[in-house]
């Protein structure tokens, strides 16, 4: 069952575990990565004990829409073609941006179905693809920091989560920063979902966009969207009805948002009356500190805690 199917947000197939001497692929779905942060990228997962191979079209940049990491059907074809190759255990994605809508299409969903699940780790843009392959395939990914972000390699913390994600998921089934703290109060469960708000709200109306976040835990973030934007990105999931029935929110950071207060007032004016829990400032996202959280797997959010605890291991 995949979370195109009616009722609520269904749990979704769980990719393995990576381990040392695992070949993983990284590709640019999405904007334009620059070279020198992605070979700090690759260093780090070499000395996980990991063989990072770069697609072909990863350093493209688009002849005319300098916004995109080379042609959609390119930046598409890698990705495929990683998903299908039985010795590739795991797609990282370098970067976010812009392009990964366009490309989603592209994707020969068939064959990733047949292929089975494997670890898909991204965030930003590629809240997209998360989506798609929830619901096109029934696939469990992981909202986390990518191979070419400052993050990654600057961050220890924001390493750590991914890194711990990966290989030792067992160790890693509470998450929250302790910043997290009550927006408004309770206890839920539910499957995750989410990412950057502003990618859920452009899905809607697509063919092949999740039809609710109903009996969902949904995981909301953003970076660069001022609060009035927020608000309409927001207005617009209530007005769909696609927040109806949500179990729960996480909120994570709002990087280049405005002041926080600000944003604050309008996540409390949005959300609080779903009459559900709602966690702020949870750990995930654009902010200086990401953490890993995984998608597609039961869980229970505990607002007042400043937790959310998941109910098995994210990767098998």
């Amino acid at each position: 069952m995949t979370a195109a199917a009616s009722g609520p947000v269904p749990a979704l197939a769980r990719p393995a575990r990576l381990r040392p001497g695992d070949r993983v692929a990284v590709v640019a779905p999405s904007g334009p990565v620059p070279e020198a942060a992605l070979a700090a990228g690759l260093d780090v997962l070499r000395g996980w004990g990991l063989e990072p191979v770069v697609a072909p079209h990863v350093l493209d940049v688009h002849p005319r829409l300098g916004h995109l990491a080379g042609a959609d059907r390119d930046r598409a074809r890698d990705l495929t073609e990683a998903w299908c190759d039985p010795a590739i255990a795991g797609v990282l994605c370098a970067r976010g941006g812009y392009g990964a809508q366009r490309m989603t299409d592209l994707l020969d969903w068939p064959a990733i179905r047949a292929a089975g699940p494997k670890a898909f780790v991204g965030y930003s843009d590629v809240t997209a693809l998360h989506e798609a392959f929830a619901v096109r395939v029934g696939f469990a990914t992981l909202h986390g920091t990518m191979t070419a972000v400052a993050a990654f390699a600057g961050d220890p913390a924001t390493r750590e989560s991914l890194r711990a994600a990966l290989f030792e998921p067992e160790t890693v089934r509470v998450l929250g920063l302790g910043t997290a703290r009550p927006l408004v109060p309770g206890r839920a469960t539910g499957v995750t979902l989410g990412g950057c708000v502003s990618l859920l709200a452009a899905d809607l109306g697509t063919p092949h966009a999740r039809p609710s976040a109903r009996g969902g835990l949904l995981l909301l973030e953003d970076v660069g969207e001022e609060p009035y934007r927020l608000d309409r990105i927001l207005t617009q999931l209530l007005r769909s009805g696609w927040l109806d029935g949500v179990a729960g929110i996480a909120l994570g950071s709002w990087e280049e948002c405005g002041p926080y207060e600000e944003v604050r007032a309008v996540l409390g004016d949005r959300l609080g009356g779903l009459g559900v829990p709602v966690v702020e400032e949870l750990g995930f996202g654009h902010g200086p500190t990401a953490l890993t959280v995984p998608l597609g797997v039961p869980a229970v959010l505990d607002a007042d805690a400043g937790t959310l605890t998941f109910e098995r291991p994210a990767l098998i």
